[in-house]
């Protein structure tokens, strides 16, 4: 399947070239082409910075002058031909031993944030998913992705003269977005049919391009649809819960067939959140119709190779629907897998009899996949408390959800003064490989290189505001209204941007708006504010903060020290954290699941306070930023907010600012320059998407491809043989009996032996094991396998199991449990069953 050539109108043939540069979105973040698109046209280049628009918009006679300039023609050329030689050079991943091992991993997202020029982004989930592409094209992995192709987007966002949010929902016209129609074989365009209650629905097919990664993507607005239907892809995040489901429906089953039609078979499907929790059952309803199998052996066989990565710090984050739902939209297609409804529903619940519960996406996330991730250490604990409903009786920290701490795509955000600094000390290819060396290389620089930079980049982000206040009043219609006065480049400016909702608390500084404004309008030591974010249309309270926050701004002697900036997107995102000084993030603990935002700063040399939770709760030390809060859960308890609010203007008072002012002989504040230098040094490497991306792939990705092979070989032998195992576990479990435990102790050896009625199910089923919690915080508990010495007499299947334990530890420190055991199944996710003595 090959993308047409999708132009409004003719390119000479001369500019071919042009087109493929234009549809690359690797332009986002590799400049090399920019002198080129400013060629082309200036103004559009300087308001737009996007060439795909470029080729869209700018005049046939434009095209046919450029065609005729020798000059550009060499130019284009050897832009075109510097592309080529990029992506065909050896990668990260091409060097790996077992490289061919892996085929292709598909990656399924709700939303991707790549450009502004594609906007079918919200936030943090989107911008985390358009790095995790970006990264895999530096490295050479062999991933694509799938999502949805929305006709609005997210909301556009403005302020009303009050400081009140208002919503604006602009049409994506895809002839101006870097976007291509696919085609089937026939030559016409590629249509995905997806079965909806009473009518087929029509889904047409686009691809992005990100270098080396393919992003495969639906849209439901084919005239063909009702006009409701084609509203399924109106708008991220929009409606409620049936269009909701309706939309996880086109990304989940629609993405794979989608797949399927481009005749790509993943080894690996990699659910971005649990959005696309249904493309685990489409993967095993088109296993089972090349196989023959049932739905359960399908599963097992293809559940290896999906991996679910969990962003969701609270069980109330999970998308959640009412079974009458569940049993209307999918009640047909669970006949199309060999199962009831209540089957079905059951895949989605914690307690599979209680027909009230809801189907939980995340659920079914976890129960057909063969590997589950948080996205930060923290995180990773946190979900292992979520999910423990999935596993009764286990310990949380053998609840089976592991972690990779989320990373940012450094050539994204890096300024053109870092992108200068960086090549310097560690060269061109740094982000491609490995990291190690960075370190030290960056240690190396000076205090005044250091602070130069700094300033440079302090500078870029007082125009860059300017700019854009400039642009927002334009658009305001507000002619008789005096531009702002522009912020001071030599003032320590402190910035944060996100979500505006309540467990976030952008409104923590504001707490107390005097010890604020004293703090901002120090005479000796000031500081000024940079302000962006977006509240959703129905929440109030975020409403509400933004116009506190607008409020406060527009107060007469903060004029030129605190902008709100209006309509949040990346490229205002890039501005920020490439020029501010200070990022402050002061969310609830532990709800933020890891946090990308303070990463993007330290390729730019930008210290972060944050409260210690998600990334940070693992990144921080006192050498290298500050921290807010005990590192213990509050909830939402008021008096800690105003405690955590109190906090966080001491330490700017008594920490923060005095750092930043205190300057040596040469104008150089020298302790804040050293936080600078290990922030860079130290962290920059650490939490990148290339460090990410790279664990991704050694840890989950190579792995689960070979178990997915070895379990569907043969028409999925071994993944009939593991659904049977699960089976006569389901059906034996609750006869199972510890009967007798005895131990003795010959100095410092205890011996123990315990007896087990396994009644029909296989000895070679289970494993008896003893287990000791740990005697300390942060110290693993002991498992120890028993041994079995042979049977016991009698009518029941019975089997003495003895260990030996060389320990001091007494012995009712140890209690004897079944766990289900199968040399290529993963325990508990795949058997949650547990018995324990006693």
């Amino acid at each position: 399947m090959q993308p047409l050539r999708y132009l409004p109108r003719p390119v000479p043939d001369a500019l071919a070239g042009l087109v493929d540069l234009a549809v690359d979105l690797r332009w986002s973040w590799s400049h090399c082409a920019d002198a080129l698109w400013r060629c082309v046209d200036a103004e559009l280049w300087d308001a737009t910075g996007d060439p795909w628009l470029i080729l869209e918009s700018v005049s046939q006679n434009r095209l046919d002058e450029l065609a005729a300039d020798p000059r550009f023609l060499r130019d284009l050329a050897e832009q075109v031909a510097s592309r080529e030689n990029q992506l065909k050079q050896q990668t990260w991943f091409d060097s790996l031993p077992d490289a061919g091992d892996l085929g292709t991993v598909a990656y399924f997202s709700m939303e991707y944030g790549l450009s502004e020029a594609l906007p079918i982004y919200s936030g943090g989930l989107g911008v985390l998913a358009g790095d995790h592409l970006k990264t895999a094209s530096d490295l050479g992995v062999p991933l694509v992705g799938v999502g949805l192709l929305y006709q609005q987007g997210y909301f556009r966002q403005t302020l009303d003269a009050q400081g009140e949010q208002l919503e604006l929902f602009p049409y994506n016209n895809p002839s101006m977005l870097p976007v291509l129609p696919l085609r089937d074989t026939a030559g016409g365009w590629l249509r995905i049919d997806l079965e909806l209650p009473g009518r087929t629905l029509r889904l047409r097919g686009w691809e992005a391009r990100i270098g080396r990664v393919r992003l495969y993507l639906l849209d439901s607005n084919d005239l063909l649809n009702t006009p409701g239907d084609r509203g399924i892809t109106s708008e991220l995040y929009g409606g409620g819960p049936e269009l909701r489901l309706q939309q996880e429906l086109v990304l989940g089953v629609g993405g794979w067939r989608l797949l399927e039609a481009l005749g790509i078979a993943p080894d690996l499907c990699h659910l971005n959140e649990g959005h696309a929790a249904l493309a685990v059952l489409e993967r095993a309803r088109s296993f089972m119709n090349r196989t023959q199998r049932g739905f359960r052996a399908a599963l097992s066989a293809t559940r290896a190779g999906n991996l679910f990565t969990t962003h969701t710090p609270v069980a109330a984050g999970f998308d959640r629907f009412a079974p009458d739902l569940i049993a209307r939209y999918l009640g047909s297609y669970a006949q199309s897998l060999g199962l009831s409804r209540p089957e079905l529903l059951a895949l989605g619940r914690a307690d599979p009899k209680d027909a009230t519960e809801p189907f939980n996406m995340a659920y079914l996330a976890v129960r057909g996949s063969g590997a589950v991730n948080g996205v930060s250490r923290l995180h990773g604990v946190v979900s292992r408390r979520i999910f423990e409903p999935l596993f009764p009786r286990w310990p949380t920290g053998e609840v089976p959800i592991g972690h990779v701490t989320n990373g940012v795509h450094v050539p994204s955000w890096d300024s053109a003064a870092a992108d200068d600094l960086w090549t310097k000390a560690c060269g061109k290819g740094r982000w491609l490989g490995a990291l190690e060396a960075h370190e030290d290389a960056v240690r190396a620089l000076t205090d005044e290189a250091l602070w130069r930079f700094r300033t440079t980049e302090r500078q870029s982000l007082v125009d860059a505001v300017r700019a854009r206040q400039e642009r927002q009043l334009a658009t305001s219609g507000q002619v008789s209204v005096a531009v702002p006065e522009p912020l001071d480049p030599d003032i320590l400016t402190l910035g944060f941007a996100r979500r505006f909702a309540a467990y976030k608390r952008p409104d923590l500084l504001l707490r107390d708006p005097a010890r604020l404004l004293r703090l901002i309008t120090d005479p000796r030591r000031p500081v000024q504010l940079v302000i962006a974010g977006k509240a959703h249309p129905q929440d109030q309270v975020g409403r509400q903060m933004i116009r506190r926050w607008s409020d406060f701004a527009c107060r007469p002697e903060l004029r030129g020290r605190v902008v709100f900036l209006a309509d949040y997107d990346l490229a205002m995102a890039a501005d920020l954290v490439q020029g501010v000084d200070l990022w402050i993030n002061t969310p609830r603990r532990p709800w933020e699941a890891s946090g990308t935002s303070g990463m993007k700063l330290l390729v730019n040399g930008g210290l972060n306070l944050s409260e210690l939770d998600g990334w940070w709760a693992e990144a921080w030390s006192p050498d290298v930023g500050w921290a807010l809060g005990d590192g213990r859960e509050h909830g939402d308890d008021p008096a800690w907010d105003e405690a955590e609010a109190s906090g966080l203007c001491a330490l700017l008072e008594q920490e923060v600012i005095p750092s930043f002012y205190d300057r040596d002989a040469s104008g150089v504040p020298t302790s804040w320059v050293a936080r600078m230098r290990e922030s860079m040094a130290r962290l920059t490497p650490r939490f990148s998407s290339n460090r990410m991306v790279r664990e991704y792939t050694e840890l989950y990705y190579l792995p689960a491809a070979a178990a997915q092979r070895r379990r569907c070989a043969a028409l999925g032998r071994l993944g009939a043989e593991i659904a049977a195992w699960q089976r006569r576990l389901a059906e034996g479990w609750p006869s199972l009996r510890l009967a007798e435990r005895s131990s003795s102790r010959s100095g410092s050896e205890l011996r123990f032996a315990v007896e087990v009625c396994l009644d029909d199910l296989p000895a070679t089923a289970i494993r008896l094991e003893l287990y000791a919690e740990p005697l300390k915080d942060g110290d693993t508990p002991q498992r120890i396998p028993m041994e079995r010495l042979g049977p016991l007499p009698g009518p029941v299947q019975g089997f003495l199991y003895a260990a030996t334990v060389d320990t001091d530890r007494p012995p009712e420190h140890f209690t004897a449990r079944v766990v289900p055991f199968h040399a290529e199944a993963s325990v508990p996710l795949e058997a949650p069953w547990i018995l324990w003595q006693g």
